[in-house]
């Protein structure tokens, strides 16, 4: 063995492309799924670390609607005895020198204890007077040691921040020192101010965002029991779990897409590997009709792909941890974009990401390499020199394949078809009906080549001919190649279908949603009570030129689901148009929901189990209130669902009469862009605190969002078409270590060079077209089941497919351009062959 492992390194040695080659396989494979899962397993690290940085040691919290927590209930609760209770407000600034919001956040010192580590020093500076300072002086804040550094700030500098519509000027007195690992991380995007001040800066003048408490199990219903109506207890825990729910199903939705490119890679490290040892099989024939026995050989063969796979594996984490960063950042902007701010500075690199990775590279690579092996030694010395005896194998192989993949396609079928929301049962049908597809890819590629011989014959003459046998009597190292290439670009025809439609979908939503002329909101739309000011409100609505306005409520109040999101809608009847539901008479569902019943979006209805004569229920400020539900519309701005109830009834039960966003609609004859200017003008000295646009500008903006969703599947795309293009090059380049004597001998008897590279060019090209062919099917399947299972099940929401022939037709190109670059070094290659070289070996 000490010859044999000598022998194989000086042959790796004097072939580093052929090694190269099979480590870069195994890098780009194990790169993209780990690449993927790390960035996810990063957001939802940073998403727990914010969570737990705001929460601290707090196992309860007291919340009310969207006006928040009376301040008084607080003094309420410490005169009943309960000490372990802090007063939190909580809301977004931003600042101009950061591209990112700040978390700002009012405490008050002595009650904070031991609720957050990063605030605890607090206490220990009053000697030094900074306390003083931050409870008596106005405008003070503290910031920690690495975001001051970012802004270029010391103490006794001023920071300039942006909120409510307002410039506020705050002076930092000091800075933050945790005294934990967890305290730094969490305190990285923190503003910390007094809690008056914080009250103040975001316009919640009497009002607290909520109650954080320590309570033992015991304690629970006597603090319950302390609650006026409109307040809710819950655990820390269960709002950590309903904020999480909001991004998991995005989460695993990249999860889908990465189970694709594992398919794809698992397919390149056996093409990989298939071409390490078919490149030594004269050797291992040679060495085999010395003596050499079967075990030896399988041990020197899984020895090089040890070696392989470690250095493939060590390329492929570093690969995937920089590849993780760039995904990281669409994956967070995406949750920033459609949920909530977060911010991921910080944030370590999972083990168990790295783990998987290696694993995958490791496992992954012996599996694949055991096969090729077990096909170099199992058979008699004389048949390893012999391809035809492989061939004749795989040829047999055929139906047999083609049995497993009908089973695999009508299993996956039977797991699609049950009726179930369990989104890892769609995983399963999903991953099992495209290994399926894949198994019959050999056998359509032997009789798509049967069926082009005419075709090839005529264009192309006897090298059309022999392109075309030449692909189908190599399935052995074709067919593998085949399937990673037609999974690869199926996934770019699949993913491409669904972000069309979703997109028409989302713009012909938008259309009928936003008729409105002009639009008004608050600049700080995206942060919980921001309101429209009362007198600016009057002011617009009764401007000249308004036909009509419709104003808005957006809150977040209590339910047995948890928190949901609910829009308060001031509506005449032609304005309730902009409402498409799923099922029922519109007119019927006009007259139900003006007496008081509610409309819930067909998201919400789908992750709730709920349908037209339910009932919801609803904490109010008046205690719990059931609503019926009226109908079911379709809507696409949350996946975790809304509901609507008219203004009436919700100024019935909250004690809010907060306006968030208004739809201004322009009286006959007045030019949209006039009744803008006239709004403008009209809000006065409130104008720096709005957005005041016109709706085109709004149906923009959203557009804009969703292409920045959807930018991270473009890129996994790529990635996957990459994997695939080195799978054909690693097998077009095996078929060339094989058929060198062949195209020798051809040489001889008169073929030119040009010659031999028409030939590979035409049999890469043929193998391009077939895989876009099979793709293209299997691409519009994918995107079926991705819309109407994946992204139901995932989502909620119902889309209407959009299959444009273009998308078909780009599929094709896709992959006959993917195998003719692939083909183009192989070409080069085998035209270089020598005659004398090829009839010396005969």
């Amino acid at each position: 063995m000490r010859l044999l492992l000598r022998s194989s390194r000086r042959h790796l040695l004097r072939h580093p492309w052929q090694m190269g080659l099979s480590a870069l396989g195994v890098a780009m494979a194990v790169a993209v799924v780990v690449g993927i899962d790390l960035a996810n397993a990063s957001a939802t690290k940073a998403f727990r670390l914010s969570v737990e940085g705001v929460a601290g040691r707090a196992t309860h919290e007291v919340t009310a609607g969207p006006r928040g927590v009376d301040e008084n209930l607080y003094f309420q609760l410490r005169q009943a005895g309960w000490r372990q209770a802090a007063p939190v407000v909580e809301g977004w600034v931003n600042t101009p020198e950061l591209k990112r919001p700040l978390r700002l956040l009012g405490i008050d010192p002595f009650s904070e204890g031991e609720f957050r580590g990063f605030t605890r020093s607090l206490r220990e500076r009053e000697q030094s007077g900074e306390l003083d300072r931050f409870l008596t002086a106005r405008g003070t804040a503290l910031l920690s040691e690495e975001l001051a550094q970012e802004l270029g700030l010391e103490v006794g500098d001023e920071l300039e921040i942006l909120a409510s519509g307002r410039v506020e000027r705050l002076s930092l007195i000091g800075l933050l020192t945790p005294d934990t690992e967890l305290g730094r991380q969490t305190s990285r995007d923190f503003l910390v101010v007094d809690i008056a001040a914080a009250q103040e800066i975001l316009d919640r003048l009497g009002r607290l965002s909520r109650i954080d408490l320590i309570l033992p199990a015991e304690d629970v219903e006597k603090i319950q029991a302390l609650l006026p109506d409109g307040t809710e207890l819950a655990g820390k825990s269960a709002r950590a779990g309903a904020l999480d729910q909001m991004t998991r199903a995005f989460r695993l939705n990249l999860q889908a897409l990465s189970l694709l490119a594992l398919l794809v890679g698992m397919f390149l490290i056996y093409n990989t590997m298939t071409f390490s040892v078919v490149s030594r099989r004269p050797l291992i024939g040679t060495l085999r009709a010395m003596g050499v026995t079967r075990g030896e050989i399988l041990r020197l063969i899984l020895t090089e792909a040890t070696w392989i796979a470690l250095l493939g594996t060590a390329a492929g984490l570093l690969f995937g941890v920089a590849l993780s960063r760039l995904l990281l950042q669409l994956v967070v902007q995406t949750i920033n974009d459609l949920y909530f701010v977060l911010t991921v500075q910080g944030v370590g690199i999972p083990l168990m990401g790295c783990v998987k990775g290696l694993v995958l590279g490791l496992v992954g690579t012996l599996l694949a390499a055991f096969r090729p092996a077990r096909e170099a030694t199992e058979a008699p010395p004389r048949a390893v020199l012999l391809r035809s005896l492989v061939e004749r194998q795989a040829r047999r192989a055929l139906p047999r394949l083609a049995i497993v993949g009908g089973f695999m396609i009508a299993g996956a079928a039977a797991l699609l078809a049950i009726p179930s929301k369990d989104i890892f049962l769609s995983f399963a049908g999903l991953f099992l009906f495209v290994m399926g597809y894949a198994c019959l890819v050999p056998g359509a590629t032997f009789v798509a080549m049967r069926l082009l011989k005419g075709p090839t014959t005529k264009i192309f003459g006897i090298l059309g001919t022999m392109a075309s046998r030449g692909v189908a009597v190599t399935l052995s190292r074709t067919g593998v190649a085949m399937a990673a290439l037609t999974i690869a670009v199926a996934m770019t025809v699949g993913v491409a279908i669904m972000v069309k439609s979703f997109r028409a979908t989302l713009i012909d939503w938008l259309s009928v949603r936003l008729q409105a002329d002009v639009f008004v909101a608050p600049v700080n739309l995206s942060q919980s009570g921001a309101t429209i000011p009362a007198d600016a409100v009057e002011r617009i609505k009764n401007m000249p030129g308004v036909e009509h306005a419709m104003t808005s409520r957006h809150a977040r109040v209590g339910s047995p689901f948890g928190e949901v999101r609910l829009q308060a809608l001031e509506l005449t009847q032609p304005a309730f148009d902009i409402f498409r539901f799923t099922t029922g008479d519109p007119d019927d569902h006009w007259r139900s929901f003006r007496q008081g019943a509610a409309m819930i979006s067909e998201p919400f209805a789908f992750h709730h189990g709920l349908a037209p004569g339910d009932t919801l229920e609803l904490l109010t400020d008046q205690g719990p209130q059931s609503f019926d539900v009226a109908g079911v519309f379709y809507d696409y701005s949350t996946d975790r669902g809304l509901i609507i109830l008219d203004q009436e009834i919700y100024h019935r039960y909250w004690n809010d009469r907060g306006v968030t966003t208004m739809g201004i609609y322009a009286a006959p004859g007045i030019p949209p862009a006039d009744l803008l200017t006239t709004a403008q003008d009209a809000a006065g000295n409130a104008s720096e605190r709005l957005r005041i646009s016109a709706n085109r500008d709004l149906r923009e903006g959203a557009i804009e969002i969703f292409d920045r969703t959807f930018v991270i599947t473009g890129v996994l795309r790529l990635l996957t078409i990459a994997v695939a293009f080195i799978g054909v090059l690693s097998a077009l380049m095996a078929l060339q270590l094989e058929r060198a004597r062949e195209l020798g001998i051809l040489r001889a008897n008169g073929l030119t060079p040009s010659q031999v590279r028409g030939l590979v060019t035409t049999q890469t090209g043929l193998m391009g077209l077939v895989a876009g062919l099979l793709a293209a099917p299997l691409g519009v399947l994918l995107a079926t089941l991705l819309i109407h299972v994946i992204n139901k099940r995932s989502f909620g929401w119902t889309l209407f497919m959009d299959v444009s022939p273009g998308i078909l037709l780009q599929a094709i190109l896709l992959a006959l351009a993917a195998a003719l670059l692939a083909g183009l070094y192989p070409a080069l290659k085998m035209s270089r062959s020598s005659p004398a070289w090829a009839l010396r070996e005969e």
